[in-house]
């Protein structure tokens, strides 16, 4: 197989992944003050996005596939709010276990790993249009 079709169909698994990735995180950043709507209730628990590298035969290529997509256990934060509609019997309204912090650098890292993918994707672009040119410059 040509090694610059290996390599843009390894930088688009990359694309998608990546773009599960933000959608996840903006899904998280959303919810994050989504509390659930009757006393005691479980407020939004955020997700959380697993890849695993898939080797390809036919190509030699390493692709990115998603492995999961997961809830998040970690514990619900509390905050007392007697008032609140999703407040227990104590007063106490649990919170969604979303950290903006943590998301943003999510989706910091995400973006990034995306540029890249879309930058090997112009570059192998420009490869083959240079390829192309050099044919045509020999005929």
């Amino acid at each position: 197989m040509d090694p610059i079709a290996t390599a843009l169909k390894v930088a688009s698994s990359g694309l998608q992944a990546q773009s599960k990735r933000l959608r996840i995180v903006s899904e998280n950043l959303a919810n994050a003050q989504s509390t659930g709507n009757t006393p005691g209730s479980d407020p939004y628990q955020r997700k959380t996005i697993a890849f695993q590298a898939v080797m390809d035969r036919q190509t030699g290529g390493d692709f990115v596939r998603i492995s999961e997509i997961s809830r998040d256990d970690s514990e619900f934060p509390v905050h007392f709010d007697p008032g609140h509609e999703a407040a227990d019997a104590n007063g106490y309204v649990k919170l969604p276990n979303v950290n903006t912090l943590i998301e943003m650098a999510d989706m910091s890292q995400a973006n990034r790993a995306y540029q890249a993918n879309l930058q090997v994707i112009k570059q192998a672009r420009d490869l083959i249009s240079m390829t192309i040119d050099l044919m045509r410059s020999q005929s």
